[in-house]
């Protein structure tokens, strides 16, 4: 008996069920949203185990190229979603590629207006990472982003 797999109508994560896993847990902070570009995202920020809040699947990234305008892609749910005043925080894990961090400033500006803190993940530096190994804008980001010890 096999169970047809369907898009969560609340985040966009797939399941059996109308409603995901991760949207039915009551333990998870449903008040904070990280935005992802695809599921697998999200299943990846599953696998980390350290997320305890819900998701927004966008379905992509802002793309001209590509002909992937807002229309093709699910932030006016997201708009919604944050409308409600229940969302407290919006993080955004975009990948740093030119299409991400376009996608990221029309969703802050999008956002912006709303009584909704946006933080987005940090780039640069990853752990067990070696300088002579990364390129220009990945020692760039992690300059940018450093911190205290």
């Amino acid at each position: 008996m096999g169970e047809s797999v369907r898009q969560c109508t609340v985040c966009g994560n797939l399941d059996t069920t109308e409603k995901c896993y991760v949207c039915l847990d009551d333990r998870r902070d449903h008040s904070c949203v990280c935005v992802v570009a695809e599921v697998e995202d999200l299943w990846a920020m599953e696998r980390a185990s350290i997320f305890s809040g819900v998701y927004h699947v966008l379905g992509g990234t802002l793309s001209a190229i590509d002909g992937v305008g807002p229309d093709k892609l699910t932030i006016q749910h997201l708009i919604n979603r944050a409308k409600t005043g229940t969302i407290k925080e919006i993080i955004i894990a975009l990948s740093a590629t030119l299409e991400g961090q376009t996608t990221a400033h029309y969703l802050v500006d999008r956002i912006q207006g709303f009584d909704v803190q946006v933080t987005r993940i940090a780039h640069g530096m990853p752990v067990g990472g070696e300088l002579d190994y990364l390129d220009e804008g990945t020692i760039s980001a992690a300059l940018k982003a450093r911190t205290p010890l």
